[in-house]
């Protein structure tokens, strides 16, 4: 049972934060509070495994709640915010995720299955834990795709497409359950169907509607959901 915490300044925003983690089962609700200071007093008590932590709260913020923490004791965040520019604050923390407000439930979602594996080994996930190569079926044969030769991957109905330069693997494994097990400083969701290499990024172009068009360094054009941009441009900006 993972316990999870919830400090926001906001008590609407909080509220909300509680309503979701109602419908997870594997979650433990253990508290609350209104700002950094409270947080820092709260946590030694709780000892929460995961903390939705607010950025930008009265006197002490959310990024300096959690940096006065020492990393061993520090639990798993996912920061929220209304303010794009602390994408890259919460990126070298490091948090665990960042959801801009309002809270997209698909982000959230998958926020909580990032924090579900962290914990698994014992948070955060090693580097030696994230997958390395891939044995695919081809006709007769099986290859084995490296993750460092792998541009960019689809969603293909139950099968995650890995793109090889013009090549595609199919490997039989759904898209979302593929994103956990990929090193997220190489790889990043950016679309419901669709992970990008990041060191594979050339350019990228803000659309009118919030999302972008992202053209990779061999030319190929994916556009980027908005709901995954602000992690994305903060990743880019880490690199």
């Amino acid at each position: 049972m993972m316990r999870v915490m919830v400090v926001d300044d906001e008590p609407l925003a909080r509220d909300g934060v509680r309503s979701r983690l109602a419908a997870h089962g594997d979650l433990r609700w253990v508290g609350e509070a209104g700002d950094g200071q409270a947080a820092m007093q709260a946590m030694d008590g709780l000892k929460p495994d995961l903390v939705f932590m607010d950025v930008q709260m009265p006197g002490l913020s959310g990024i300096e709640a959690l940096r006065s923490i020492a990393p061993e004791r520090r639990p798993l965040a996912i920061l929220l915010t209304a303010y794009e520019e602390f994408a890259v604050d919460a990126f070298a923390l490091p948090a665990l995720d960042y959801l801009l407000k309002p809270i997209d439930d698909q982000r959230f979602r998958e926020a909580l299955d990032r924090a579900r594996t962290a914990m698994q080994p014992r948070r955060p996930t090693p580097p030696a834990a994230w997958a390395e190569r891939f044995s695919v079926r081809l006709g007769l044969r099986t290859v084995v795709v490296e993750a460092d030769d792998i541009d960019w991957i689809e969603a293909h109905d139950d099968y995650a497409g890995l793109h090889v330069g013009t090549q595609l693997y199919l490997l039989r494994e759904p898209l979302h359950q593929l994103s956990l097990r990929l090193d997220p400083r190489r790889f990043l969701r950016i679309h419901r169907s669709a992970i990008v290499r990041l060191d594979r990024v050339a350019e990228l172009e803000a659309l009118p509607n919030r999302d972008c068009m992202l053209r990779l360094k061999n030319g190929t054009p994916l556009r980027a959901s908005r709901t995954y941009i602000d992690p994305l441009r903060a990743a880019l900006a880490a690199r």
